[in-house]
């Protein structure tokens, strides 16, 4: 049923389908991480103010949806996730550090599998109920996905920030300069997660 209802939301939004797929091949040929840093600036200076403020007002509409106190303990690192790395990303591409950037991705058979997830991962949400048209929009999951790109691959970050707190009382946590993550191996049944791709070890229960 997910798969019909990706595939049907691909066909709607053609156009941006096919630009999507044109993204995830050029990045799939980037070999350095300061290639893939520029790549990735490139697309996300293209998303305009208002695009930016309704993935903010989007993200804060699902935040809400979640139990006090977890709601309130868990906001500031998706802000982090998301804008955060936004600004990053926009501060060392201005700065030109990425020119500086030759050392190759670190995991490029792992990258390639992300980049052949990403157009599907784009169009895998289900908010048929949703009433806001701008925010039912494969952009919004596509500057995600960017985000994600920029701190896994670019960064060799976790795709969470360190100290995101998860149902359980479990964190992404940094060890000296490797990061643990406990639920890292726990989405593998949903192929477009972030998880699945991400460098942070999984980490053991105590």
């Amino acid at each position: 049923m997910e798969h019909a209802a990706t595939a049907a939301l691909m066909e709607e939004y053609g156009e941006d389908t096919a630009h999507i797929r044109q993204i995830a091949q050029r990045f799939c040929n980037a070999r350095t991480r300061g290639e893939l840093g520029t790549l990735v600036a490139q697309e996300v200076v293209s998303f305009s103010l208002f695009e930016l403020q309704v993935i903010g007002g989007r993200m804060y509409n699902e935040v809400e949806k979640l139990p006090s106190p977890y709601r309130e303990r868990i906001r500031p690192y998706f802000t982090e996730q998301v804008f955060g790395a936004h600004h990053r990303l926009v501060t060392m591409h201005n700065s030109g550090q990425f020119r500086h950037m030759d050392t190759p991705l670190q995991d490029p058979s792992t990258f390639v599998e992300f980049c052949r997830m990403l157009p599907l991962g784009c169009f895998s949400w289900n908010d048929q109920s949703e009433c806001n048209p701008h925010f039912r929009n494969p952009r919004n999951r596509l500057f995600y996905y960017l985000m994600a790109t920029f701190t896994m691959f670019v960064l060799d970050e976790p795709g969470h920030p360190v100290g995101m707190p998860f149902p359980g009382g479990f964190t992404v946590e940094k060890r000296g300069n490797e990061f643990y993550c406990l639920i890292r191996d726990r989405e593998k049944d949903v192929p477009h997660s972030i998880c699945n791709f991400c460098p942070a070890q999984q980490s053991k229960e105590n």
